[in-house]
Formats: C-alpha cells, sequence, structure tokens
C-alpha cells in the first residue's frame, strides 16, 4: 500500500544495536536509517535491543517496527516471532525467511535441491571431517554458519591452515562449514519489493570482500554499472530473485554471489536485514535505480502498511 503522509504510519520502533557481533554495524545503520525517517516527519524513536526486548518494546505505544538488528536476535527469525507475537508489523522478512536465510549451510542445501548454482560445501563436525574438506580440494572458505558481515571467515590455501580457521570460526559458532573457493569476482544483488536493483561489482585488495574491505577501508571499489553485458546482468538479476525467493525472504534483503572465470554466477548467500551505512550497498544500488535514501528508508517501511 501507498503512504502518503508521514502521519499514517504512526509511532515507529528503529530497532538497533542488539547483542550479536554486529552490534556495532546495526547501531550506525539504525542511526542513519532513524535520521532518515525523522527528516521526513516520521515519528521514528531509536530502541537499543539488549537483552530486555520484550520490556523495550511491549507498552510503548509503538504502531510499527524498522528493524536494523544485524545478526543473530535480529536477522534469525527471533525478533521477527516476538513482534508477530506482539501484533506489531514490520520491515523486512518473516520468522521462516529470517531463519533460514541466516543459516547459510541450509541456505545452501536448499537452493543445492532446486539446481540452483551454488559451491560445493561440507559441514564440518569435528577435527576429523577437516580431512574430508581436504579431500574435497583446496582452496575453501571456512564459514560460521549463523555470523554475517564475514565474521570468522578464512580462506585456506593449504591443509595445514585448516585447523587453525575452523577454530577461528568456532569462536563464533558451533555450526561451521566449508565452501569450495569460487575464484573470479564478487557481486551483489539488491532486492527490494520483489524487484531486483542494478547489480554491484565488488572490488578489494583484500583476499576477499572481508569485514575490513566492507566498514573499514576506503579503497573498496564499488562498480555501478557492474560491468557484465545487459543480458548476462538481467540473469544474475533474475537468478538472485529466484533465491531470494527460494528461501522465503521477502520485502527487502541482498543476495551475494561469485562469477567464475567463464561467468557462470555461483550463490553465496542471502542478507535480510543488510547494512544501511555509508558503506552499504543496498542504497548504493537504490541510488544507481534513481532513489535518495530517504526515499528507500520511507519504501522499505511501507512495506508493512496492508490494504
Amino acid at each position: 500500500m501507498s503512504v502518503n503522509d508521514a502521519k499514517d504510519f504512526g509511532k515507529v520502533a528503529v530497532l538497533m544495536g542488539g547483542t550479536a557481533a554486529e552490534r556495532d554495524i546495526s547501531l550506525i545503520s539504525g542511526k542513519a536509517v532513524l535520521q532518515a525517517l525523522c527528516d521526513q516527519g516520521i515519528d521514528a524513536h531509536a530502541v537499543d535491543i539488549d537483552t530486555n526486548a520484550v520490556e523495550q518494546i511491549s507498552g510503548q505505544g509503538f504502531d510499527r517496527v524498522f528493524n536494523v538488528l544485524h545478526g543473530r536476535g535480529g536477522e534469525d527469525g527471533v525478533i521477527q516471532g516476538l513482534l508477530q507475537a506482539m501484533g506489531l508489523p514490520y520491515t523486512g522478512s518473516g520468522v521462516m525467511g529470517s531463519a533460514i536465510s541466516m543459516d547459510k549451510y541450509r541456505t545452501k542445501m536448499i537452493w543445492q535441491g532446486l539446481g540452483l548454482p551454488t559451491p560445493g560445501f561440507v559441514l564440518i563436525k569435528d577435527q576429523q571431517d577437516l580431512k574430508v574438506v581436504e579431500e574435497m580440494g583446496l582452496p575453501v572458505m571456512i564459514k560460521p554458519a549463523h555470523e554475517g558481515s564475514s565474521i570468522g571467515m578464512s580462506l585456506v590455501k593449504n591443509a595445514d591452515d585448516l585447523l587453525k580457521a575452523w577454530q577461528e570460526a568456532a569462536r563464533y559458532d558451533s555450526h561451521i562449514f566449508a565452501e569450495r573457493w569460487i575464484k573470479g569476482n564478487e557481486y551483489t544483488v539488491s532486492i527490494l519489493q520483489k524487484t531486483a536493483l542494478p547489480v554491484i561489482k565488488l572490488e578489494t585488495d583484500n583476499v576477499f570482500y572481508d569485514y575490513q574491505a566492507k566498514y573499514m577501508q576506503n579503497d573498496t571499489r564499488y562498480l555501478i554499472p557492474c560491468g557484465l553485458d545487459v543480458q548476462l546482468e538481467q540473469d544474475v538479476q533474475q537468478l538472485a530473485l529466484t533465491a531470494f525467493e527460494a528461501v522465503g525472504a521477502e520485502g527487502w534483503g541482498r543476495v551475494d554471489l561469485m562469477m567464475d572465470e567463464e561467468n557462470n554466477p555461483w550463490l553465496i548467500e542471502v542478507n535480510t536485514v543488510p547494512g544501511m551505512t555509508s558503506h552499504s550497498l543496498v542504497p548504493m544500488a537504490a541510488k544507481a535505480a534513481g532513489m535518495d535514501f530517504e526515499a528507500l528508508v520511507w519504501n522499505i517501511l511501507e512495506q508493512t502498511v496492508k490494504n
């Protein structure tokens, strides 16, 4: 439903912070969203979520929620379930889509089952499984299944480094998996209301697009146009939409993928509450599509208003 008057949104809670590893980024995203909403006359209020989310949200007169919580607790279906039980409309994916997308391993299982292209992978249950990873062939990415922002991830080229990479990932999660490394370029596709925005090519001098490249460095390059020919870009956008909907994601989000040296796309992961900072990709893609930051947050919040 289209909303023309800021008052129609009522009192809006902007959830940010949280207790996950991505807390600091969530606070930056949340403050940017809050400012953009307030600048448009929307009655928006910051809520820095801690372990007492029920008390922080209930009884405050909120009419709807703009969720900018990254990572566990905010992007995994937990806060979505709470908000649903409270009868509060919220931005982004629902409980199922959030929970599945937060679990990179199960996301890939669904894609694999549907025949969508995603790099080979294996779950690492214990140290013995490192032999299976080695047999799969190096290099591989070792990843925590339930973290975002590349936290705990390592690119492993030598078998001697597998144990250290697994131990690093285990600092953040009990579910670790190895993913076949795709040599090629990194791309991302932002999704907004069932529409794929312009594809962005990511270039970094780091080994891969890691936490430092995402948030700390100013030399990361974001190419829009992405350099793909028109048909291939459209194919990538359609693949991203299919992958997004396959895991039950909705509203807005982002699909990350690799393109190998033969220009074959490989799906990597879905983000259901992407960053909204000055370095963030969804605002960049929206701008390339002719939508400024204020219009973007309005559009996302508008999705909480039903006919």
